[in-house]
Parts: C-alpha cells; sequence; structure tokens
C-alpha cells in the first residue's frame, strides 16, 4: 500500500495535471497531452523533462504515417509518486475538517 507523501515534483499544477492525465491510461501522444491541458510544446516540454529527470514519465518516440511522434507514459514509480501525493492531499485536508469520505 502506498503511503500518503508530499511529492513537490508531482505538486507543480501542471505537473500534477498531467501526471492524473498519464494515469488513466496506458500512454498517449504528446500533442493529446498538449491540447487537453490547452498548454504550448514548449511548456509541456519543459514539464515532462522534470518529470522524465525524476524517474515518473516514460517518454518513447515512434514514426507514425511518415511524421514523428512522441507517446507519455507514467511508469510504475510516477503511479506510486501520484498516488502517495494524492493520498497526501486526502489526508491534509481530512485534517482540515474540509472534506468528508
Amino acid at each position: 500500500m502506498t503511503e500518503p507523501r508530499f511529492d513537490a515534483v508531482v505538486h507543480a499544477p501542471t505537473r500534477l495535471q498531467i501526471c492524473a492525465l498519464l494515469g488513466a491510461v496506458d500512454s498517449v501522444e504528446f500533442g493529446t497531452v498538449r491540447d487537453e491541458l490547452a498548454i504550448s510544446d514548449s511548456v509541456l516540454s519543459k514539464h515532462v523533462r522534470v518529470l522524465e529527470e525524476a524517474g515518473y514519465v516514460t517518454v518513447k518516440k515512434a514514426t507514425v504515417a511518415s511524421r514523428q511522434r512522441t507517446w507519455l507514459s507514467l511508469n510504475r514509480a510516477g503511479r506510486t509518486a501520484l498516488e502517495g501525493h494524492v493520498l497526501e492531499l486526502r489526508r491534509l485536508l481530512a485534517a482540515t475538517g474540509t472534506m468528508s469520505g
């Protein structure tokens, strides 16, 4: 079982959104993440690089229909970090009495 643990890498709002989106799927194309979050390629690239360096995101490139595509996935360490972070946020909210159940 994952322990509640605040994760500064995951906590940044855009990275938290990226992790949440990737946590719901096996992998997703870079452009889909960009469009879902309504951010630029450069902003997404910067945050993906931080997540990749932390060992949370796996980046794979492939040629599809003669175009280079980049696929992102939240790996096991990333899923554990996200789960622990969410549990810690829930614990903090419960401590303030603002969250039930």
